[in-house]
């Protein structure tokens, strides 16, 4: 038995319908399960400096007021982290110990290290986001 060509046609449309509207759901679902993963990636990354080699691995980070930036030792040695003009001062920093501060102000904070001061960093803050 044949069907008539409008039933047919309707049959053919709703088969790909309800494929594409079940793809196009799962990969709206893996967008932004990707885009939440690379803006939690990049929060993490952004507000953690690591102490490696002698230097710290980002040289300058910009951030909004309010953020908490931590800083990690990765060396054998031991380091500070000392702005310029005093606004923080960590104590000496053991092999994968931490230290954090919280920029309260917006400012350019240029810092480095008491115990090697050729290693250098600069923390932009800015008001808003």
């Amino acid at each position: 038995m044949e069907l008539p060509q409008d039933v047919a046609a309707l049959a053919v449309r709703r088969h790909f319908v309800g494929r594409f509207r079940r793809h196009a759901v799962a990969l709206g679902a893996a967008a932004l399960l990707l885009v939440a993963s690379v803006g939690a990636a990049a929060e993490s990354a952004g507000t953690r400096v690591e102490i490696k080699a002698h230097g710290f691995d980002v040289p300058e980070l910009t951030v909004p007021v309010g953020t908490t930036v931590t800083w990690i030792n990765h060396d054998d040695d031991p380091h500070t982290v000392t702005s310029t003009d005093n606004a923080f001062r960590s104590p000496g920093l053991d092999t994968d110990e931490t230290w954090a501060f919280t920029f309260t102000r917006p400012g350019t904070y240029p810092y480095y290290c008491t115990l090697h001061p050729l290693m250098t960093g600069t923390v932009i803050v800015r008001s808003g986001s």
